[in-house]
């Protein structure tokens, strides 16, 4: 499911490692559809996507692109854990013009789960 968000950037984490072949940055938008109330969205950039911020700072107004993804897990004792995630894969300047040049978008025919997904030996699959 492909959805999209205008904010602020309130935070900007650094890239983190989580196996030898699998990379993801964090990075938080304050989404003030209501000023009142503004919402604090955390989202993840995984793999080559992780450059895409490298163009942003804390403070720009951008337009994030992104897939809602859920994930089932079973822990060790049995019991099923169920996760969101809000994958970005592009980030647009407030002026629609791309923060970080995006690579083509890749069919997604033929795309498998990263392998930390299916890695049932760790407690948790990230």
């Amino acid at each position: 499911m492909s959805l999209n968000i205008s904010g602020t950037i309130l935070e900007i984490s650094d890239v983190q490692q989580i196996k030898e072949t699998f990379k993801k940055r964090e990075f938080v938008v304050e989404y003030a559809e209501n000023p009142q109330y503004p919402e604090y969205i955390k989202f993840e950039l995984i793999q080559d996507k992780c450059s895409l911020l490298d163009a942003c700072k804390v403070g720009d107004q951008v337009t994030v692109q992104f897939n809602l993804k859920g994930r089932k897990w079973t822990d060790a004792q049995g019991q099923v854990k169920y996760f969101n995630s809000l994958q970005a894969w592009r980030i647009e300047a407030a002026g629609n013009e791309p923060a970080a040049p995006a690579p083509e978008a890749a069919p997604l025919e033929g795309l498998t789960e990263p392998e930390w997904e299916t890695d049932k030996d760790d407690e948790l699959p990230f």
